[in-house]
């Protein structure tokens, strides 16, 4: 992930040291400094997101690395950095929750708090990924995404994946699309802040450069400055959702593996999907027609990824590392289409594929 930071133009760390997302912090420290970066340890993760949104302002691609308790301080800010339209890249090793929980194992636990987390009625985007090359590619569009759409980006990881060792060639510079936020192209005198534009995103000034404007937590008007009037705070709302959804394609990535004929589909993210895909690769040669549908964007919810399959699969089955955070969304949009079932563990310890081929062959 670090590597992937880096690769996207990222400048500023800041962050606190926390079980399993420690390592990224250690990279970053290193990294940082000796490409003209800044790398901060800060007092805890509330300052830690702080810093970051200050950097951004200032121009500056950032991010910080935490995981379950950290992810739970860091939420104020978070709702800050939405309402005030800044980007930057928040990734969270999920770990055993809740309170200190199990810090050295396995859990997805916080799917539904990388959603609503934070308090409000709020867009949000939240990307998960499963392997090396992920922890890769996944970060870079992260920080794309965030620099487009003038938006914070979680990232969601877990400690078996943190804690994966696996070979990948880096592309080289120029290979992979990088990002960078629109700025005005207007006099200082002319720029509006948070005016709305055709896609929903208005183009950031960063401080010191001469353009001066408010930013706020508090609903703004197209200047920044706090209102409480209807006719303006309805349409920064609207605005907020609407520079996400009209872009849902751009946003909605996912990987299928074996679905085209698949009778039977598995629906994983994270460190599960591993397992998953060594499970349908076992069902294909047991003559068990099954497909996997690997989410690496959570939310927005890809139900337009989704819904085709329920349309026509006999059975979905979605295994997961909690008592059923994402099947719970597969559900609701399913509406009876077809049979949706769970697979789940609490205890630290990651779903076998033998766990995951053994459901198959019941469904």
């Amino acid at each position: 992930m670090a590597a992937g930071a880096l690769y996207a133009g990222c400048r500023f760390f800041a962050g606190y040291p926390i079980t399993p997302a420690t390592e990224i912090s250690e990279v970053m420290s290193v990294r940082l400094p000796a490409l003209g970066g800044t790398f901060i340890q800060m007092e805890d993760e509330i300052a830690s997101l702080g810093a970051v949104i200050g950097a951004s302002l200032a121009g500056v691609k950032s991010m910080t690395a935490t995981s379950g308790p950290g992810f739970s301080l860091l939420q104020e800010n978070l709702g800050f950095a939405v309402m005030a339209e800044v980007p930057c890249v928040v990734v969270n090793v999920m770990r055993g929750g809740p309170s200190t929980g199990l810090p050295t194992h396995v859990s997805q636990g916080d799917v539904q708090q990388a959603r609503w987390g934070t308090h409000g009625d709020h867009p949000i985007v939240v990307l998960s990924v499963a392997t090396t090359w992920d922890c890769f590619a996944v970060t870079v569009k992260a920080f794309n995404l965030s620099e487009k759409y003038r938006t914070p980006v979680t990232i969601l990881s877990d400690e078996v994946v943190a804690h994966t060792r696996e070979k990948i060639v880096l592309p080289p510079p120029g290979a992979l699309e990088v990002v960078d936020r629109l700025k005005p192209s207007m006099p200082p005198e002319w720029y509006i802040p948070y005016e709305d534009t055709p896609m929903g995103v208005p183009p950031m000034a960063p401080f010191g450069t001469g353009y001066r404007y408010h930013v706020t937590g508090l609903t703004h008007d197209v200047r920044g400055f706090p209102t409480e009037r209807p006719d303006e705070i309805v349409p920064l709302m609207n605005r907020l959702f609407r520079k996400l959804e009209q872009h849902y394609a751009d946003i909605n990535m996912v990987e299928e593996y074996q679905t085209d004929d698949a009778e039977v589909l598995v629906i994983a993210y994270g460190s599960v999907a591993r397992s998953a895909k060594r499970a349908v690769i076992e069902a294909r040669a047991q003559g068990i027609k099954a497909g996997l549908l690997k989410l690496i964007t959570l939310w927005p919810f890809p139900w337009g990824s989704i819904l085709p399959h329920l349309r026509r699969v006999r059975a979905v089955l979605v295994p997961e590392l909690n008592r059923g955070q994402m099947a719970r969304e597969v559900k609701r949009i399913n509406q009876g289409l077809t049979r949706v079932e769970k697979l789940n563990r609490l205890d630290g310890r990651l779903i076998t594929p033998t766990e995951i081929m053994a459901r198959l062959a019941q469904l």
